[in-house]
């Protein structure tokens, strides 16, 4: 194992008439890089965007690539017209401006939500003329059997 001292080997005093090291000392950085890439790595796939909705499962599925006008209802009672707020006295109007083509609503509704304003909101697209169907997702195969 070889030493280096700066004041000529004799090992006595720090430095004493020698150069100063001048390197940067770069573990403790890439220390918390790769602490902070694990947090992530980790967190990542927790992640989702949109609103929390828990629909009903049932047994029929069909899927559609087509942006469609989805009217989603959460648990609190919240209105959005395709993740964005929505005035119920309004939502008509809303529709026909975003989608003036669609004459069907795609209702999207949290099975925790209180019937009332599930009923509310049905009704005010019955009569803006809109055929309402209901979101749902699908049984999962062991939950049938």
């Amino acid at each position: 194992m070889a030493f280096s001292f700066a004041n000529g080997g004799n090992g006595r005093g720090r430095f004493r008439g020698g150069y100063a090291l001048s390197e940067m000392n770069v573990i403790p950085l890439v220390d918390v890089v790769l602490v902070l890439l694990i947090i992530f790595m980790l967190t990542a796939h927790v992640m989702e965007f949109g609103l929390e909705v828990e629909v009903p499962k049932v047994r029929q599925v069909r899927d559609t690539a087509q942006e469609l006008p989805v009217v989603t209802l959460t648990r609190t009672g919240e209105i959005y017209l395709n993740d964005k707020p929505a005035n119920i006295n309004l939502l008509g109007q809303l529709i026909h401006e975003r989608f003036p083509t669609m004459k069907a609503v795609y209702l999207r509704a949290d099975k925790g939500t209180v019937w009332d304003g599930m009923a509310q909101v049905i009704s005010r697209l019955g009569e803006a003329n809109y055929q309402v169907m209901v979101v749902t997702q699908p049984e999962e195969e062991t939950a049938r059997r």
